[in-house]
């Protein structure tokens, strides 16, 4: 679902800084091979994942939910020189894609790209890190919550995506009728009401909850 009516969406990504020549490529591909495309973050929330991560000057950040790629070359642009991102996906389908465009780009030696189950992968992890986005299943977003709040750094961010779920979460029939839905919306309370960490909801694509732990 679109929250902006088109010529204001087209007017905003007109006036953002383009994507690069591998975010291009990488966006082409992934919609004409992959299913469920408008998983992908997109020109303008990826250049906002990008101008956080240029803010923050990350060391380590976390990414839970690959897909594809694209948000973890955008998050990369701000990483220290030696930074590192770990970025989770269950799918191994989309493993030797999304690799090759990791091994192509710019930050093939940063990036830590593992195939598994986050909520067994995540309390193995030794760093601290400084940036979490959470952008994978709707039933375990509270889970990598807490599992994230845990491994960030005060001070840190933690980022969930898709949190409007397509503005579901203010349709009221939908309400009891989608499980995604009611846990998003739990998730949003939980997080919202939550006094270790600040939050802020943003209306961006599908949504963006920022929370910072304090």
């Amino acid at each position: 679902m679109k929250f902006l009516p088109d010529e204001i969406e087209a007017y905003s990504e007109a006036h953002t800084e383009g994507e690069s020549e591998i975010l291009q490529r990488l966006n082409r591909e992934t919609y004409a091979k992959v299913l469920n495309p408008r998983m992908l973050s997109g020109h303008l929330q990826g250049r906002f994942l990008s101008m956080i991560s240029r803010m923050i000057k990350p060391d380590r950040i976390l990414e839970i939910g690959t897909y594809t790629g694209y948000s973890a070359l955008c998050l990369c642009e701000g990483l220290n020189q030696n930074g590192r991102l770990t970025t989770i996906d269950i799918n191994e389908e989309l493993e030797t894609m999304t690799r090759n465009f990791f091994n192509m780009s710019l930050f093939a030696e940063n990036i830590d790209y593992r195939i598994g189950n986050a909520l067994d992968i995540i309390p193995l992890l030794q760093d601290n890190f400084d940036i979490a986005f959470i952008d994978a299943d709707k039933i375990n977003y509270i889970s990598y919550f807490n599992l994230c709040l845990e491994k960030v750094r005060t001070g840190g961010f933690i980022i969930a995506d898709n949190v409007l779920w397509s503005g579901k979460v203010v349709q009221p029939e939908l309400k009891k009728a989608d499980k995604d839905t009611q846990l998003l919306m739990e998730f949003n309370r939980i997080v919202h009401e939550d006094s270790r960490v600040s939050n802020i909801l943003l209306p961006i694509r599908d949504g963006l909850m920022i929370l910072q732990k304090l």
